[in-house]
C-alpha cells in the first residue's frame, strides 16, 4: 500500500511501522519500533509551525477520548526537510478499553518545505523574542497536555512559578539594557539545565514557569531550589560592574482536579509567600 501505517500502544510506543512509512519519512522500522512517538525524530508540527508532539498531539488525544481524527501536519524526513502529510488516526480497542491507536498517513503533495523555514515559523509562534524561551502560549498548551497525561496515565508532575525580586528597582538603577541582559543570561542557564521531559518558559515580564515530570513528590523541592540557585548565581558585567539578581519561587504538585488556571494560581500564591518571607527562597505546597 502507498499509505504509511504505524501502531502505538497506550504509552505511544510504536509497535508497527510499514514499508510505506519508511519510504515517506526515510526512517526504517528498526529505527522507530520500540520508541515512543514523542521521543522519535519525526517531530510533527502543524500548519502554523507548532510542535504537536508536546503541545497538541492528535494521536494522544485519540488514545484519551477514543475519537477518530484527521489532520494535515508536517513530518520531519530523515534527511532534514519537512514533508506535508494527511494523518487519519483511529483508536484500538480491547474489550471496550482504548489500548492504543493506529495512524494512517499520506503525502498530500510532492512539495516539501525547507526545515529551517518551518522551524523559524515555530519559533516565532511559540517562543519569547527576548529570551528565546517558550512563551505563555506554548506553556499553556504543554500544561494542558501534561494534565491530560496525568489524568490518563497517572504520571505526576509539578509546576513552578518564579518572579525576579525587585526587578523594577534593578531596571531603575542599572537601565533596561542591563535588565534585558540578566533575563537573557538567566534564560540561557535555565535552558541548559532543563531535561528533555521538562519545559521552562517566560510567563510574562520577569515571571517564569517551569513544568517538571517527577518520580516522587519530594523531588519538587530539590528542583525548585536548583532553579532558585541558578538565578542567584547568574551574573552579567555591565558598565564594568558585576550584577546579579535573585528570584522567589513557588512549586506545587499537580492534582487530578486541576485546570491550567488552578495549578498556575496555586504556584503563584506559593511564590508570593516566598516574597513575603524574605524573597530569594522557595515555598513548596
Amino acid at each position: 500500500m502507498h499509505d504509511g501505517v504505524y501502531f502505538v500502544d497506550a504509552d505511544r510506543t510504536i509497535q508497527f511501522w510499514n514499508k510505506a512509512a519508511e519510504e515517506i519519512t526515510g526512517y526504517t522500522a528498526s529505527e522507530t519500533i520500540g520508541k515512543q512517538c514523542q521521543n522519535s525524530n519525526l517531530s510533527h508540527i502543524d500548519e502554523k509551525g507548532e510542535p504537536l508532539c508536546t503541545v497538541g498531539c492528535p494521536l494522544f488525544s485519540t488514545i484519551v477520548d477514543g475519537q477518530q481524527r484527521i489532520a494535515n501536519v508536517f513530518v520531519r524526513h530523515k534527511d532534514g526537510y519537512r514533508v506535508p502529510i494527511t494523518v487519519n488516526i483511529f483508536p484500538i480497542y480491547d474489550g471496550g478499553i482504548t489500548v492504543g491507536a493506529v495512524e494512517v498517513f499520506t503525502k498530500i503533495s510532492s512539495k516539501v518545505y525547507e526545515d529551517d523555514l518551518i522551524e523559524r515559523l515555530s519559533g516565532i509562534a511559540m517562543h519569547d523574542a527576548l529570551t528565546g524561551l517558550p512563551n505563555r502560549s506554548y506553556l499553556e498548551s504543554f500544561l494542558e497536555y501534561k494534565l491530560n497525561d496525568y489524568r490518563r496515565f497517572d504520571r505526576p508532575f509539578a509546576v513552578l512559578f518564579s518572579d525576579i525580586d525587585d526587578f523594577r528597582k534593578f531596571n531603575n538603577e542599572h537601565g533596561h539594557d542591563a535588565g534585558d541582559a540578566v533575563l537573557r543570561n538567566v534564560s540561557r542557564s535555565l535552558k541548559n539545565s532543563a531535561r528533555s521531559s521538562d519545559l521552562v518558559g517566560r510567563w510574562g515580564g520577569e515571571e517564569s514557569v517551569g513544568i517538571y515530570t517527577l518520580s516522587k513528590e519530594s523531588d519538587a523541592a530539590i528542583i525548585a531550589e536548583k532553579f532558585r540557585a541558578l538565578v542567584e548565581n547568574t551574573v552579567i558585567t555591565h558598565n564594568g560592574k558585576s550584577l546579579s539578581i535573585s528570584a522567589s519561587v513557588g512549586i506545587t504538585m499537580a492534582r487530578k482536579d486541576d485546570t491550567i488556571e488552578s495549578i498556575i494560581k496555586r504556584a503563584d500564591l506559593l511564590m508570593y509567600q516566598s516574597k513575603q518571607n524574605g524573597k530569594n527562597r522557595v515555598t513548596v505546597g
